[in-house]
């Protein structure tokens, strides 16, 4: 068999295998990642040997995360953000590096090196965290707001450290080396913002009239690859030029189009990019100098934790936002991986250095969720301010339900939410509304809609919205965890309440059905019916007709998804 369809073979089951484990466990991919790379690495097994083939091709995995980083990346949402953005971010990397640089000092370490390792570990996982934020609905929350901000100037103090970082490689013109490559820079940036951003939207838009799929993503391929040549043609790095581009088609209607058909690229190349970094870890060395990974895995987790603690409670923050801002910002991230690597191949850090460092940062990622989790809980007990907030929202809460009974209570106020709230104001039927989005509340409130900021997953939340008093709760969180503990909630207090649920699809219907749903509605079945009922109509098909089969189908369709969960709950 070709050596290279055998290793490529190797790494497809292995990534199979771990990734689908790593879900089961709620664990980020790129920590599966990380373990393949040990494992089959040449400290280890040995099935994955260094080339300059492999790296060349890992290498555009990180290509293509900066260019969905530029993606990202927004003027107006900068500039609305710009105090958290550069004070609270620009204070948490600045005292993170400084702090290792004196540490570094310390121990024997050059200064150049220190600096480019306190760079390398002020960095944050934005995968991670901003996963967990997502799930547990804390996006919006004060500390969720804080962490995302700082979240975003390390992912810009990216763009510089590439820079930075092989300019210190050169001790004897430290200075001159950075001076020129910030000159290149900036001209670069005037150059694609000012030329390329209207060359850019007209060429996208002939493009898309062309109406031709494959056309349209072998433009985005050739924009990406395009520009992370000139950048690296300029003496800069092929990452910047991506990111650029990304930032470039952030201004038009198609970046979420992009987005999308840009993933799956990203996906696999950047998988690839973090075997690599894995099978760059070295055990034995490791293991000769474990102090110092336990030395860089208390810096990250608590040293790091302590700089964010203090420099949050110093921007205004109370105690219990303080800690949990620092709670999640306290791991390496995705893109400490990147500099480590461009460090090492600059010879700036030594494999003394580079190994304890990279086994502490995979260790803080695998800490991350659980140190995340446990903040949650400790926070309340560092500051009553916490308290006297839920107290606020509770009694807000409270008094909004006051005076209804037999009412719909609404958990999650986005569009379906809205969609289902309109009707019941048909019917002239009651209801509150719950959400956590504080922009999206003010609005209703300002339109005069009974909706109150709060988090239906939580029970005080829902008995101070009258859940004893309700007639019906409806469901339209998107994702199934949360879903889920506001189901648990309600059943545990009104067992013959009835809860409709909204879900994606009927791909855990059975889940919420055992959780006591109601009735679950799956979107993607009513949009299909809906498109039938639309193209018949077009046909000149009969209204009553029409009406009658979509129903007779809606009808089967529920029927046949009962009878799937009857089956499956008489075979447990």
């Amino acid at each position: 068999m070709h050596e290279g369809l055998k290793i490529v073979l190797v790494l497809l089951t292995s990534a199979v295998l771990v990734v689908a484990l790593a879900k089961a466990f709620r664990l980020p991919s790129v920590l599966a990642y990380l373990a393949i790379g040990v494992a089959v690495g040449p400290h280890a097994l040995g099935w994955l040997r260094e080339s300059e083939q492999t790296e060349r091709l890992a290498e555009f995995g990180v290509v293509f995360l900066m260019f969905t980083i530029g993606l990202e990346f927004s003027l107006p949402r900068l500039m609305a953000m710009r105090w958290q953005v550069f004070g609270l971010g620009g204070a948490q990397v600045a005292t993170t590096t400084l702090a290792t640089l004196l540490i570094g000092l310390a121990g024997g370490i050059p200064w150049q090196a220190g600096l480019a390792l306190g760079a390398i570990l002020a960095m944050s996982s934005t995968a991670i965290v901003g996963r967990l934020l997502a799930e547990k609905l804390d996006l919006h929350s004060a500390s969720g707001r804080r962490t995302m901000s700082v979240l975003l100037f390390q992912d810009l103090m990216v763009v510089f450290m590439l820079i930075l970082i092989p300019a210190l490689a050169d001790a004897s013109r430290v200075a001159a080396a950075l001076g020129i490559a910030l000159a290149q820079t900036l001209a670069v940036l005037l150059l694609v913002i000012a030329v390329g951003r209207p060359i850019l939207r007209r060429w996208f838009d002939l493009v898309v009239r062309r109406k031709s799929a494959e056309l349209f993503m072998l433009n985005v391929l050739w924009v990406t690859m395009g520009l992370a040549f000139l950048t690296e043609w300029a003496g800069l790095s092929l990452t910047l030029g991506a990111f650029l581009g990304g930032m470039l088609i952030s201004e038009t209607m198609y970046r979420h189009q992009v987005e999308a058909d840009i993933r799956p690229f990203r996906d696999v190349l950047l998988g690839l990019f973090f075997i690599t970094i894995g099978a760059q870890l070295d055990p034995a060395i490791v293991w000769q100098r474990i102090e110092w990974v336990a030395l860089v895995l208390a810096g990250l987790v608590a040293g790091k934790g302590l700089l964010m603690l203090i420099v949050a409670r110093l921007s205004g923050a109370d105690a219990s936002v303080a800690f949990r801002t620092a709670a999640q910002l306290a791991q390496a991230g995705e893109f400490g991986f990147v500099l480590i690597t461009l460090a090492a191949e600059h010879r700036l850090l030594g494999p003394e250095v580079v190994q304890p460092s990279l086994a502490g940062m995979l260790l803080s990622m695998l800490l991350a969720p659980f140190v995340i989790e446990r903040a949650r809980h400790w926070s309340t007990r560092l500051s009553g301010d916490e308290w006297l907030q839920r107290s606020a929202a509770l009694q807000e809460v409270a008094a909004r339900a006051f005076n209804i009974q037999d009412h719909a209570i609404v958990c999650g106020y986005g569009r379906t939410g809205q969609s289902v709230a309109r009707f019941l104001a048909r019917e002239r039927i009651p209801f509150i509304a719950l959400d956590m989005d504080a922009h999206r509340v003010q609005q209703a409130l300002t339109a005069g809609e009974n909706v109150v900021f709060g988090n239906a997953d939580r029970r005080e939340v829902l008995l101070a919205a009258g859940l004893d008093r309700a007639r019906i709760v409806v469901v339209t969180y998107p994702d199934l965890p949360s879903t889920m503990k506001a189901l648990a909630i309600v059943r545990g207090r009104r067992p013959d309440l009835p809860v409709v649920v909204r879900a994606a699809d009927d791909a855990h219907l059975d889940e919420l059905k055992r959780a006591g749903a109601t009735e679950v509605v799956p979107e993607v079945m009513e949009g299909s019916l809906m498109l039938a009922a639309q193209t018949l109509l077009r046909l000149d098909v009969p209204l009553r007709r029409v009406l009658h089969d979509i129903e007779e189908v809606r009808g089967q369709r529920y029927e046949l998804l009962r009878e799937r969960y009857r089956d499956a709950a008489h075979k447990e």
